[in-house]
């Protein structure tokens, strides 16, 4: 049975296809706005809290007032109407005073991924901010399936290792050590990458992007896909996907899902 897309503006609860919001917004003229995405597993959201904490960092640092409590009255009141399905719930705030919540389906995920190193030179002022202007993130994925891989690993001008446009990455290097960008680095401050860094024995810094081509493993960690291998990088083929890290880290994110959702 197909995932119910509702959405919710300003507490309005209709079915996405009839769902509308008022013009002017500077949030659709200039993509000035946040956004969150949170995984629904049974109707309920993971790190509701921590999200919305994010959200809260993300629209102060862009000077974006939003009623919080309102919000999260609506979000219920919208997951209540959802019921216990999977899926994910979207939620944005915008410059022209609108608060939408809306559920989605799970987008498809296949088994494992390939990656293509795309260079990005990240907004100083926007480090840390989820905001709504992310066409530098989907244009960078669209650079990397041109090359023949399913999704970008975003790469500074000096060389230096990021991220995907839509979520973290570790890799074992060849000293086989777990590593993964540095929030310093200038990546999202990812709710799922801290689980796994908490869990796991990680090395955190500012590494080349030779390091993470020369790594016998790798995999991507997000809210809504979790933890997914990595099979290759930038058309080399990795010797383990997923390996003996990257099924420890599938183990580890199950396990605190368990702990978090019972």
């Amino acid at each position: 049975m197909p995932v119910q897309e509702l959405a919710s503006i300003d507490g309005a609860i209709s079915p996405v296809s009839a769902a509308t919001i008022s013009l002017p917004d500077d949030g659709l003229y200039r993509g000035d706005g946040a956004f969150e995405v949170i995984r629904l597993y049974g109707g309920r959201p993971f790190a509701l809290g921590e999200h919305l904490d994010r959200l809260d960092r993300s629209a102060g640092a862009i000077e974006l007032s939003y009623d919080r409590p309102a919000l999260e009255r609506e979000v219920e009141q919208l997951l209540t109407r959802f019921g216990g399905e999977d899926g994910q719930l979207r939620i944005v705030v915008t410059r022209g005073g609108r608060r939408i919540a809306v559920t989605e389906p799970l987008p498809p995920r296949g088994e494992t991924v390939s990656l293509a190193t795309v260079t990005y030179a990240p907004s100083v002022i926007l480090n840390g901010v989820k905001s709504i202007s992310y066409a530098a993130n989907m244009q960078a994925t669209r650079l990397a399936a041109a090359q023949g891989a399913d999704e970008a690993i975003l790469v500074r001008p000096d060389g230096t290792v990021l991220e995907a446009p839509t979520a973290a990455v570790f890799w074992v290097s060849p000293q086989g050590t777990l590593r993964t960008a540095s929030l310093e680095a200038g990546v999202l401050e990812s709710i799922t990458r801290a689980r796994i860094v908490d869990a796991l024995d990680v090395e955190t810094g500012e590494w080349p992007v030779a390091d993470l081509r020369a790594a016998r493993e790798a995999f991507l960690a997000s809210t809504t896909r979790e933890v997914q291998p990595v099979a290759a990088i930038d058309g080399s083929d990795l010797p383990e996907a997923p390996g003996e890290r990257t099924r420890e880290a599938i183990e580890a994110f199950a396990q605190t899902l368990g702990r978090e959702l019972s």
